[in-house]
């Protein structure tokens, strides 16, 4: 099992927990984090981007693992990946280059991965984090109904 599909696993479970547990106030904030993340006048893309900056500047190596996931998935370029993580070592000192380097670890990963698949549908992203998430989020189920928000395993 790679490092990646580790973390997505261990994530899961750990999201499972926690909604086993969750009260309103906790599933409450994770539905805001979910609809935040959703394209509106940014695109998920520019919003995944941002998350990644924010986390690296936080200093959440979990919090910047699953954001470059995202932004894998959503078709981010090395460019565009390089320069946001250029913006959070600027804004967050030096003290973020720990986190920058496992970035540009888990993002060579993702890209190894891709190209080891043999597979040249695999050069393009399978869907995009927008799609993905429409899915799955937090270990939720999330479906959209019209204007409505389901989120299974509780009321929110």
């Amino acid at each position: 099992m790679s490092r990646v599909s580790e973390f997505q696993a261990d994530r899961q479970k750990l999201n499972e927990l926690v909604m086993k547990y969750a009260g309103r106030n906790t599933k409450r904030f994770y539905s805001v984090d979910w609809q935040a993340y959703e394209p509106g006048a940014l695109p998920g893309k520019t919003k995944e981007l941002l998350g990644l900056v924010a986390s690296l500047v936080l200093r959440c190596d979990d919090c910047v693992t699953y954001h470059v996931i995202n932004c894998f998935e959503a078709g981010v370029s090395d460019g565009e990946i390089e320069e946001a993580l250029g913006i959070g070592l600027v804004v967050g000192g030096s003290i973020t280059i720990p986190h920058l380097r496992r970035a540009f670890r888990t993002w060579d990963e993702l890209k190894s991965s891709r190209q080891t698949a043999g597979n040249p549908e695999a050069e393009k992203p399978r869907a995009t984090a927008d799609e993905r998430r429409r899915h799955k989020r937090h270990g939720l189920n999330v479906q959209r109904d019209g204007r409505s928000l389901r989120i299974r395993r509780g009321e929110i």
